[in-house]
């Protein structure tokens, strides 16, 4: 019994033979920009129409050229087909469609991937020790590398450039003499400014300098310094290595017998301890400074009499005392730095998530540090 046309739709159209065999005929060119809801609509409708075909088949000879289009409405109709039971049959197909076709079906035939149980308190607890431990024993083995390597430079067996020492030197000395200077000049000023408010009720605006010259040679001078030197230099440190490990230069330093810590590491390190001391003393003269603009300023003091002030109040253990602070804070920086560097995953995120490390890490080990030389500096009488 020859087969009757039942509808036409565009480049759409299914016959039905005697034995119940629905041929859907593809014909024409596919494509996204023509749509595909009309003709999915055409091929619903037979398929829902009485009686229910036997068999699903496709007559694909006067196909032209096709993309998705043509997939997603072949997916349609296997949705269909497989809801009511009705086999299909892929051979009139192209062998590009039905190798999509078969893709489609090894990913639909996949079983979910369960969502991870939710984990208890202890259980949290626990992972956050265990990685809490593996991040402390990291942290000890990158202390006791740099130590070693710290130890091969003092015998001169330390394999390292002396231009990226110099090159480290300038970027945290001369560049950050700018900042520091701002910095330096503006705390100054405060100190002077909130201890003139109250000295100036007892006549004693003169000992404004005292305060000046006491509080920015001991304590504000190395923190401040500290303080931008983590935001500044720290944080470039670990941009600078975590980028190496990106790339994969640290791997390559690796493969060559060079040791990383001592390549990369150590040109940091002495750059900053070398430079550290040398800020905190031109913060000590800026800040003086900010406080003398004050004291002349609103005080009416004379700068000789200001600076004379200032000289009597300071005295060398205090200063060396500062300086010493400085020196430890600039070790801590170029530590907490290199070690979120040279433990920085393989992605952009993760460099900049070292660097946020870096200075959080930084600014906190500096002022922790910076409490406990309080409290050893007055037990010791400085």
């Amino acid at each position: 019994m020859p087969a009757e046309a039942l509808a036409q739709e565009l480049n759409v159209s299914c016959t039905r033979a005697a034995d119940g065999v629905l041929t859907i005929c593809l014909a024409g060119d596919w494509h996204l920009a023509d749509g595909i809801a009309q003709k999915t609509a055409t091929i619903t409708n037979e398929l829902r129409r009485a009686p229910r075909p036997s068999h699903i088949a496709f007559d694909a000879d006067q196909l032209g050229h096709w993309d998705s289009a043509l997939v997603t409405l072949l997916a349609a109709v296997e949705r269909l087909g497989r809801a009511q039971n009705i086999p299909i049959d892929r051979s009139g197909l192209p062998p590009g469609a039905r190798r999509l076709l078969e893709l489609a079906d090894t990913n639909a035939d996949q079983s979910p991937v369960a969502s991870p149980p939710a984990l208890g308190l202890i259980t949290r607890a626990g992972t956050a020790a265990i990685d809490a431990i593996a991040t402390l024993r990291a942290a000890v083995n990158f202390l006791g590398e740099v130590t070693l390597a710290l130890g091969r430079l003092a015998t001169r067996r330390a394999r390292y450039r002396g231009i990226d020492v110099m090159t480290m030197t300038q970027a945290c000395g001369a560049k950050a003499l700018g900042i520091v200077a701002l910095i330096s000049f503006l705390v100054g000023t405060i100190l002077a400014f909130m201890g003139a408010v109250q000295l100036q009720q007892f006549g004693a605006s003169i000992y404004v300098a005292d305060l000046v010259a006491i509080g920015i040679t001991r304590e504000m001078a190395p923190m401040m310094t500290a303080i931008i030197m983590a935001g500044r230099t720290g944080a470039a440190f670990a941009a600078q290595i975590g980028t190496m490990k990106v790339r994969q230069e640290v791997e390559a330093l690796e493969t060559m017998g060079i040791s990383p810590i001592e390549f990369l590491v150590l040109p940091r390190m002495i750059a900053l301890i070398l430079m550290m001391p040398l800020l905190c003393l031109y913060s000590d003269f800026i800040g003086v400074l900010g406080g003398a603009s004050i004291g002349v300023g609103m005080l009416r003091i004379t700068f000789t009499s200001y600076l004379i002030e200032s000289r009597h109040a300071v005295w060398p253990p205090g200063v060396f005392g500062g300086l010493f602070k400085s020196l430890v804070y600039g070790i801590l920086i170029a530590l907490a730095g290199c070690y979120q560097g040279m433990k920085c995953g393989n992605s952009a995120a993760a460099v900049g998530e070292a660097t946020t490390a870096a200075v959080v890490n930084g600014i906190i080990m500096v002022v922790v540090a910076c409490g406990l030389l309080a409290l050893v500096f007055n037990v010791i009488g400085i």
